[in-house]
């Protein structure tokens, strides 16, 4: 009917009715004239409208949809007479996934399409062509335009056009055949150059479809140029501020900021901030100072006026800013006001500006805060000292100012202050305002002045107070080597290269066993012995480039005893003004007593653990056995459950011998020894003797139970070893215990017969039997096994580490 996928905006333009109907043919949507027809609730209307026409609607929309999806013409649809004398003719399209139903009220051809009022309509390029032979059936004046001449075929258009709508070497393209599959129209886009010359991006929309056995193309053509440039003049706007450090943004007084700010704009909400630009700028961050021009800047942003702010910021991440920012309104296209926003970070310019005013007054300050005094002298006498100086004269400014620099000087004339100031360091005696004399050392340096003129700069360094720091340094190292001497640890100082002793103190050299004078340029293996002197110098050699006081433990002979020294390593760096180690300082203290003490303590305390831990697992064993033989009584007395208690019983004893094992064992269990206990419980509590083998040797005696799964492993083997005697018939039954290299492997053979289709994988876990011992067992280092061999059922037990431990260490104790 349409052919081409019917917008809803073009749909509201058609006069006739037309309604979008569902896959099963239930009313979508509706443009004005079918909510006019149908009444306002068209979706309502349309389904009464199909009640009333009966069968006859309802068959013609079967056989319709049936005929258009099989891409033949649908039947003729049957005359509808409503109610006001009006007759209405149906017709149905396939705009997939939906369908379009529209209906002519009037006499007119139903089978033409409004498509000349759409095209005319359209203010995009728009044409309809015979997509069989290419003729023109119909296009807009937009269409037009973009042609030299008005076309009458698709083979008269430029050879760019005809591929933009689809037609290459007097065909469609391929794909329009296939539109039937697709849930939308074709698109394709190509820059095209207009008769005019201009440069012009086309987006086609095309779409290919069968009316009464005929195929027609319908176009649609798209200028994106527009849009291209604007996205063009964005990037480009944004590479500018990103390069500039510009920040951008567009104000409205009525609506605010409305522009979505680029990297650049330090307006933009949760940006990182850069050197260029700063975030959230608001009353908070600007300073006091400049919070009248600041707010002169919000005063013209809600007016509109034309303005140029200088002020400054503090940033919680890139400290205080200067910005500079301009705003100047201006009309959009459509007549709206709008206004840029230009800020720009002159925090550089502004401290070039501060730096000049301030350079000066830095300058003063910096020399009013060094400790040499600073004395300048201009053609007319002093013209400034600074704080050491007015110190070190005990005097203020005013009291010389003006005067020569002699007096400051004892009365002699030969004085380096009364002759010809020179380029060499001098070292003279002066006088202070309190009549204290005391000698310095400085030189002098002459700068030409702007008046012409020559100024001095003196600048004094008290010797006097030098020399008494070096004095009170020599007596502080006097005091240091005094207590290092009397200490009652040993302490040597060892040069950081090759690590000889420099110094060391009577502890040291007794710890040596040597005189201080012979350590004297000694190794660090004289020192604590030659079997440890490698590893002293490994742990120097630690602390020298560690940052923290390395500690070790080193053993040393002493006579017939070994005696247990505690070192501490630390390099001193920084002797020779920079951070690379000059000397290593080493402190030992004998801790051979405390040492002693603390093992004596630790064995003592690991005795009584061992003592308690014994006397628990013997209790448990006498409470667990008391406990099965309760279950003992009780099984006399009630026969009907004795079955189940002596199976319980039979799980309390295996328990039972675990904990007498452990009683006097240290360390794991040895597998043997737990094996033999379950095999003796189990025949005391069945009555039967068990044929039991053993092979693996020395290994019987290696492999053992961790703690964790000696009781798990103990039930299982006595649920395993119950089962074979209850199923054997008094029956003769054999149990083997095989240990190699790999594992342990327990195997129990019985005479019987396994059920019909029986599989071990399906016994489901539970609280008795087999279940109880796919419970217990872990699941990734035991294989549990039952099959039929001959006339004897054969179950095996495999158990791999980590369910056994291999310990050659671990010797069968008696307890």
């Amino acid at each position: 009917m349409f052919g081409a996928p019917a917008s809803p905006a073009l749909l509201d333009l058609v006069g006739d009715p037309v309604l979008t109907l569902r896959a099963d043919l239930s009313a979508l949507r509706a443009n004005p004239a079918a909510r006019e027809w149908l009444g306002s609730d068209a979706a309502e209307g349309w389904r009464l409208l199909r009640h009333a026409a009966g069968m006859r609607l309802e068959t013609w929309l079967r056989e319709a949809t049936h005929a258009i999806d099989a891409g033949r013409a649908p039947p003729p649809a049957p005359p509808l007479k409503l109610a006001d004398g009006q007759r209405a003719t149906l017709h149905l399209l396939r705009e997939r996934p939906n369908w379009l139903l529209h209906a002519r009220l009037s006499a007119a051809d139903p089978g033409e399409p409004p498509l000349a009022e759409w095209l005319a309509l359209s203010p995009q390029p728009a044409m309809l062509a015979d997509a069989a032979s290419g003729a023109l059936l119909r296009h807009n004046a937009a269409f037009d335009a973009l042609c030299a001449a008005p076309p009458r075929h698709l083979n008269d258009l430029p050879d760019l056009l005809q591929a933009l709508l689809g037609w290459m070497r007097g065909a469609p393209l391929p794909a329009l055949t296939d539109q039937r599959a697709q849930d939308g129209p074709l698109l394709t886009e190509a820059e095209f150059i207009d008769p005019q010359g201009r440069h012009r991006w086309l987006q086609a929309r095309l779409r290919l479809w069968r009316h009464d056995g005929r195929a027609l193309l319908l176009a649609q053509l798209e200028d994106q140029s527009t849009l291209h440039e604007r996205d063009l003049a964005h990037q480009q706007l944004d590479a500018l501020m990103d390069t500039a450090a510009v920040g951008l943004a567009t104000f409205q007084p009525e609506a605010g900021w409305l522009k979505a700010h680029r990297k650049g704009s330090p307006f933009k909400p949760g940006a990182k901030p850069s050197v260029g630009s700063l975030q959230g700028i608001n009353r908070e961050i600007v300073e006091p100072a400049s919070l009248p021009e600041f707010e002169r800047l919000q005063r013209a942003l809600k007016k509109g006026d034309a303005v140029e702010v200088r002020y400054a910021v503090r940033h919680p991440e890139l400290g205080r800013r200067w910005l500079l920012t301009r705003v100047a309104p201006g009309l959009l296209a459509g007549g709206r006001r709008s206004t840029s926003v230009v800020t720009l970070d002159v925090t550089a310019q502004a401290q070039a500006e501060n730096a000049l005013l301030l350079r000066a007054e830095s300058e003063r300050a910096v020399l009013d805060s060094v400790l040499v005094g600073i004395v300048t002298v201009g053609p007319d006498g002093i013209e400034w000292m600074n704080r050491s100086a007015r110190r070190m004269f005990d005097c203020e400014l005013e009291d010389v100012q003006g005067q020569p620099m002699g007096v400051l000087a004892p009365e002699d004339d030969e004085h380096a202050f009364h002759a010809e100031p020179g380029t060499d360091v001098f070292e003279c005696r002066l006088r202070g305002r309190d009549g204290r004399e005391f000698w310095v050392i400085g030189n002098a340096v002459q700068t030409p002045r702007e008046d012409g003129g020559t100024q001095t700069t003196y600048a004094l360094l008290d010797i006097d107070r030098r020399r008494q720091a070096e004095a009170q340094s020599r007596m502080a190292q006097a005091s240091l080597a005094r207590i290092i001497e009397g200490a009652p640890l040993a302490i040597t100082l060892h040069e950081a290269q090759s690590l000889r002793i420099v110094k060391l103190n009577h502890a040291a050299a007794t710890l040596a066993g040597r005189p201080e004078a012979a350590m004297l340029g000694g190794t660090p293996a004289q020192l604590f012995g030659d079997e440890q002197g490698a590893q002293v110098v490994a742990d120097m050699r630690e602390a020298l480039e560690s940052q923290t006081v390395v500690q070790r433990e080193y053993r040393v002979p002493a006579g017939g005893a070994t005696r247990i020294w505690d070192a501490r390593l630390l390099h001193l760096a920084g002797v020779g003004g920079d951070d690379t180690p000059e000397l290593l300082l080493l402190v030992a203290s004998d801790v051979t007593e405390q040492r002693a003490a603390e093992q004596a303590r630790l064995q003592a305390a690991i005795s009584q653990r061992e003592l308690l831990v014994r006397e628990v697992h013997h209790r448990i064993k006498n409470n667990l056995q008391g406990v099965a033989g309760l279950l003992q009584q009780i099984a006399v007395r009630r026969p009907e459950v004795a079955g189940v208690l002596k199976e319980a019983v039979g799980q309390v004893q295996a328990i039972a011998q675990v904990y007498g094992l452990q009683v006097g064992a240290t360390g794991p269990l040895v597998l043997k020894r737990v094996f033999d206990a379950i095999v003796g419980s189990v025949q005391r509590m069945q009555g039967r003797v068990l044929t039991t083998t053993a092979e693996g040797g020395a290994l019987l005696n290696d492999w053992c139970l961790p703690e964790a799964e000696a009781i798990p492993i103990a039930l299982s083997l006595n649920e395993l070893l119950g089962n074979a005697l209850k199923h054997s018939n008094e029956a003769q039954v054999r149990c083997q215990l095989i240990c190699d290299t790999a594992g342990v492997t327990v195997e129990i053979a019985n005479p019987g017969r396994l059920p019909e289709g029986f599989a071990l994988q399906n016994v489901k876990s539970g609280v008795s039997g087999l279940g109880l011992v796919r419970a217990l067992l872990p699941r990734r280092s035991a294989i549990l096994s039952l099959e039929q061999q001959g006339e004897d059922v054969v179950c095996r037990l495999e158990l791999i580490p980590p369910s056994v431990v291999h310990n050659p260490a671990t010797k069968p104790s008696s307890g």
